[in-house]
Order: structure tokens, then sequence, then C-alpha cells
């Protein structure tokens, strides 16, 4: 690449001499007629990224059966018509809850037509906030090939867009109404900022970063990662003659635009900072936490990061962002500490925590992804120059090389999420076949709404559900430490109830008529990932298909395939091909005993 001759701007700060960036491919001109190729290849990746997002949007409906998703930012966003702005919980950062919120009274009308929705129709709710998601998770891949576009050139911007555009996890995430795909489109902001510092050095390249920045930080907290490309641009600005004022003034006013833009999208982060400070512990604690995640068989998270690049946004992106870092050492160093730095000091960071998921990565894919586009055009070219009345194959080739396997696992996304959830299927039995007030046990594998009718409360119960379940969030058995309890016991969480498990509690459903159990996999599955950690459930299965009979199963597989071992990603993402339908394997046993005779 050839040297770049910096010389100080009186409006700007340094730029290129020459107006163009180091080692850029030829592109078009501002002309109308050259630009309009490139908006509509970009209008077409959009309307694609946007149709993989919301394929199978309703998918489970009108039960969220994503934990996170049905505790975290839907309900308090609709809570929030109920008291003031304060979310009073901020273990997750607030950004996306209040976006929700705005979308919610505007959409509903405030609180009473919200609330009513929600009571009557929680579908069109939840439909509405993962539209918002997937519209944000758009939105990221258009300031990715903005982004790209600064940095190196429009082809390496459209094809990082790309990648990202059909990269499994953004596209899965996108259909749940949770903030991990709308922090994307804020640290894409920020890469487009960033980007800006590094070519031009202008105050408003600075604010832009700054501004993407903090709605990172208040949409989740990994996102303040584009901090360090951020520090990059400015060290490189900083470094070139007459560079080291304008990059000082520059970070300073980045800085004050990161802290507006995060106390406006999270006011209360100061207003109520106690409140605030115990989330934040309360977040790095848990992610400290290894022990109250049974099914974690993981011995590195490091390498667990590594393996999730390579379904998470392919196997072949994540070997030509490798060689995107070795080339650009070569072509470009400024280019490789703004971009690789971040990518390492995450997955450092993030492996070294106790608990580890796929979709905990996915903050710094789109760094991967300009790194990975700009490899695989450079190989194009290699082989363009050698064979030039091929180079339009090569091209095309490095775009199936990179974007084939997202685009292939993404469309079974939606296949699998456009059909009916087995947790749907297994109550569409049960309203068949069991009588309403028959007394059940289910396992913590469906929200509480799931025994109720929605909209129509059933008056054979005092909460209105259509059945009895036998209370499985309470204990007389000390989930850490195995003790029986005097009296009410323990309150259980979904991470415990299998550690609570005993076959003597087979006995108390027949004695007390709780006939029909219903088993998911998503909880069986974690005692059988760790037995030695919950030999209490390994026997109570054993007991319970000893004493029971299969009364009706159904099963997320594709007919004769092998079921996919338990994971915490793939058991509730669907990437193994194996999966026909979104769920677990959901099984109705009957008892034979007790009260259940006959």
């Amino acid at each position: 690449m050839p040297a770049v001759e910096i010389a100080p701007r009186r409006d700007a700060g340094p730029v290129s001499s020459n107006g163009h960036r180091p080692g850029e491919r030829p592109d078009p001109g501002p002309g109308h007629a050259d630009r309009r190729p490139w908006a509509l290849a970009v209008g077409g990746l959009l309307v694609v990224a946007f149709l993989l997002r919301v394929w199978g949007v309703e998918h489970g409906l009108p039960y969220a059966y994503n934990a996170d998703e049905n505790a975290h930012f839907v309900t308090r966003a609709i809570g929030l018509f109920g008291h003031d702005l304060n979310p009073q919980y901020f273990v997750n950062p607030p950004a996306y809850t209040y976006l929700a919120h705005i979308v919610f009274a505007v959409w509903f009308g405030g609180r009473e037509g919200v609330s009513e929705a929600f009571a009557a129709n929680p579908t069109e709710v939840w439909v509405i906030a993962r539209l918002l998601s997937a519209l944000l998770g758009t939105v990221a891949v258009w300031l990715l090939y903005l982004a790209g576009a600064r940095l190196v050139d429009r082809r390496t911007g459209l094809l990082a867009a790309g990648i990202f555009a059909v990269a499994f996890l953004p596209v899965f995430y996108s259909h749940l109404a949770l903030n991990d795909v709308p922090t994307l489109a804020a640290v894409c902001l920020a890469l487009w900022g960033v980007a800006g510092v590094l070519r031009f050095g202008r105050r408003r390249d600075y604010v832009v970063a700054g501004v993407g920045l903090g709605l990172a930080c208040a949409t989740k907290y990994t996102g303040g990662i584009v901090l360090a490309p951020l520090v990059a641009a400015a060290g490189a600005q900083w470094a070139a003659p007459g560079g080291r004022p304008w990059a000082t003034r520059g970070l300073a006013l980045a800085g004050v635009a990161a802290i507006g833009a995060f106390l406006v999208a999270n006011p209360y982060a100061v207003l109520d900072f106690g409140a605030f400070w115990d989330g934040l512990s309360h977040q790095s604690d848990a992610s400290g936490d290894a022990a109250g995640k049974l099914g974690l068989t993981q011995d590195s998270g490091h390498l667990y990061y590594l393996w999730s690049f390579g379904w998470g946004l392919g196997y072949l992106p994540a070997l030509f962002a490798a060689g995107g870092a070795a080339r650009l050492w070569r072509d470009e160093r400024r280019l490789v500490w703004l971009l690789v730095p971040a990518v390492v000091l995450f997955v450092l960071f993030m492996g070294s925590q106790e608990r580890y998921f796929g979709r905990w990565l996915m903050p710094v894919f789109p760094f991967v992804c300009i790194l990975a586009a700009y490899a695989a055009l450079e190989l194009a070219d290699w082989g363009g120059r050698r064979r030039p009345a091929l180079r339009p194959t090569f091209i095309a080739l490095a775009v199936v090389v990179v974007c084939g396997q997202g685009l292939v696992y993404s469309l079974h996304n939606g296949l699998v999420l456009s059909r009916e959830d087995t947790r749907n299927l297994a109550r569409d039995w049960m309203v068949d076949n069991v009588p309403l007030g028959t007394k059940i046990v289910v396992e913590p594998v469906v929200p509480d709404q799931w025994a109720q009718d929605v909209g129509s409360p059933s008056p054979v119960t005092s909460n209105g559900n259509r059945w009895v379940k036998y209370p499985t969030s309470r204990s007389q058995i000390d989930p850490r430490t195995g003790v029986r309890l005097p009296g009410a016991g323990v309150v259980v969480n979904i991470e415990d109830f299998e550690r609570v498990l005993r076959p003597e509690l087979i006995d108390l459903f027949e004695e007390q008529g709780y006939c029909y159990v219903v088993v998911g996999s998503t909880q069986r599955g974690r005692a059988e990932a760790e037995p030695e950690q919950a030999p209490g459930a390994i026997a109570y299965y054993a007991e319970l298909e000893r004493r029971s009979r299969v009364a009706y199963e159904a099963s997320p597989y594709v007919e004769g395939a092998d079921p996919v071992e338990f994971n915490f990603d793939w058991t509730f993402d669907y990437y193994p091909l194996a999966y026909h339908r979104p769920g677990p394997v959901m099984t109705v046993h009957r008892l034979q005993g007790g009260q259940c005779a006959g």
C-alpha cells in the first residue's frame, strides 16, 4: 500500500492529501448513475436481511417460551405505563425496554390499550416487539455496509454486510424481543463513526462514534467493546503530523457524546445510582457463576467462543477473517489495530467468565465480517489478475464461500420457526384429552400462562388455569446441599429444578392425584448432561418411566434424525439441521398407581 500523506485541515483535522483512502480499490464517483447500482444492491440485501429476520416471527406464540424474552424487556416495557420511567431493573440496561415502551405507546395508544392487548391477544404485543428487534438488526446490516465502505471500499462494505445479513446467530436472535440484536445497531453506528475518525478525523465522526458507543452500552453492557476501535482510530490521528490536538479534542468530544447518549437511554443510571450499581454487580456475578447453571459441561470459555464463531457466523468467514487480519498487516496496519484487538480482548474477557453462550459473542461479529470480506475479495482479485476473463466468477465464488453457510442455516431456521412449537402441540393434545381441573405436573419448560386459555380464564380453578398445577417452584429439598428442609421449603428457580427431583416424588404425585406429568427435554437434558451433579433427577426419570405410560410425545426432530445432545446454544436456537420444528421433546406421562390407577 502507498504511504499516507496527512495534512491538517482547519475544519476537520488530518486527512489524506490525495483524497483517497489507503489501499482502496477503484470506487465509483459521486454521480447519480454511479451510485444507483450500489443503492439497488444494498437495498436488495436489506430486504433479504429483513425477510430472514421476520420469517417465523410468530413462533411459539401466544406463549413466549424463551425465559429471558418472557422476563426482561417486553413485560418491563409494559410495566413502565404503571409508574414513572424508572425501570427498577438494571441487570440488563434499559435502552431496548424504553424503545419498546415508546413503540407500544404509539401502536396501542398507551397503558389501557397495551394492557388489554396483552391480556386478550398477547401475540400482537410479542410480534410488535420482535419486529422491532428484526428492524434494528436490519439497520445494523446497513450501518455495517457504511462502515466497511468507509474503511475500505463499497465492495468490501457490501460483502461484509452480506455475511452479517445471513449469519445464523444475528438472524436467529432477531426473532426474539431481547437486547442482543438491538445492540448490534448501536455497535455498527459506532463503527461507522470510528471509520470516519480514521479516514477523516472530523468532529462529527467523533460525535457519531461517541453516540454509538453510549447507545451500545445503554442497550447491552458488553457493547462497550467499540471503545477499543475508537481509541485505535484516535491513536492513528494522534500519530499523524499535526494530529495530536485534533485527536485530543476529538476523544473528549466522543466521551461527552457517549456519556450523553448513555444517559438519554439510561437516565436512572444516575437518578437511581444505587439500583443501577446493584444491577451491574448482579450481572457480573451471574456471568461468573457456573455452579448455578446445571448442564454447562464445557471446560474452556475461550474454546467455546472460538467454536461459536464457526457456527454462529460461519467457519469459512472466521477462517477468512484470520487471513484478512494477516493481509491487512501488510496492506494497512491501522485497520488491523482498529479491528483485531477488539475481537481478541472480547474473547479473552468473555471466555474468562464461568458461563458462556454463543449470542454473547455477537458484538464483535461486525469486526470479523469486515476482515472476512476483505480477505475474500483480495483472494478473488488475485485470481482475477491471473485469469481476467474469470474475474466475475472469482468474485461470485467469494460471495458464495463466505455467505453460503449462513444462508443455508438461516433459511433452515426460518423453516423451523414457521412450524408449530412442540410445547404448543403438547398443550393442544392436553386440551383435547385432559379434562378441566385435572391435577398435572409440568416442568418449568413453559411459562405459567401455558396452563391458562388466553383471554378466557377457567371458572373451575381459583387462578383461572385449565388444570391444577403441582407447585414445582417450591421444594423441601435444598437445591445446593440436598438437605431436606422443614416447613414450606424454598423457592426453586428454573436453574435448580433438576437438583430437587427425587424418585419419592412419584409416590407423592400418585397419592395426591397428580396423574399427568409433563417432561421437557430442555430440563431433563440438564441433568443428563451432568448426571453426577443431579443423581436424584436421573433416578427420578427412571422411576417415572417405570411407573407410567407415555400418553403423548411431540418431537422437534426430523423423522429418523438423532436427537441433539443438550447444549445451552444448540438446544435452544435450533442450529442443527436435525430440527424440524422449534421446542424440546415434550413427553406427557400418565401415572398408573394410587389415585391414578385405572
